[in-house]
């Protein structure tokens, strides 16, 4: 439930998604191939992920907007305030973000892909992923930023 709902940003989405890769799951275990510890997990996983895809790429196509080639220089930000923030209001930041961008940092971040990798499973350009990875990068320190500000009352309702 957990890779579902990274994807698809809501619980009724990511619900419709795990049936769906559950169903999946089940009617081709024939093919599963264990491979050692956690393989299972892995395919699971696997299969989640591409159903969460498929589902995205039906309900609205990515966006494809691009950045200037410098696009993925960072901008000597160094400090790390995410590891002041609660795993769960983290993924309700990512889970706030726009399709496209959710979509490209959770296959770069959580999935390890690279930028061509991604291009090639969502059909767009590499400068693409690169673009909508860094546009996701500045959208989450954004609200990491208004989450950690001491001045904001109701930290919970900026996400």
């Amino acid at each position: 439930m957990a890779v579902a709902l990274r994807y698809m940003g809501n619980s009724n989405d990511a619900a419709d998604v795990l049936q769906d890769a559950m169903v999946r799951v089940l009617t081709s275990i024939d093919r599963f191939e264990y491979r050692g510890e956690g393989s299972l997990s892995a395919w699971m996983t696997r299969i989640t992920v591409n159903t969460a895809l498929n589902q995205l790429k039906h309900r609205q196509p990515i966006p494809l907007d691009e950045l200037p080639p410098n696009v993925g220089e960072e901008d000597g930000d160094t400090d790390d305030p995410a590891v002041d923030i609660p795993p769960g209001v983290l993924m309700k930041m990512i889970a706030s973000l726009p399709d496209g961008y959710r979509t490209v940092l959770n296959l770069y971040v959580f999935e390890g892909m690279t930028h061509r990798e991604i291009a090639l499973q969502l059909g767009i350009r590499e400068s693409s992923s690169a673009s909508q990875y860094f546009r996701a990068k500045r959208m989450l320190q954004q609200k990491i930023k208004e989450y950690i500000n001491p001045t904001n009352r109701h930290r919970e309702e900026k996400i």
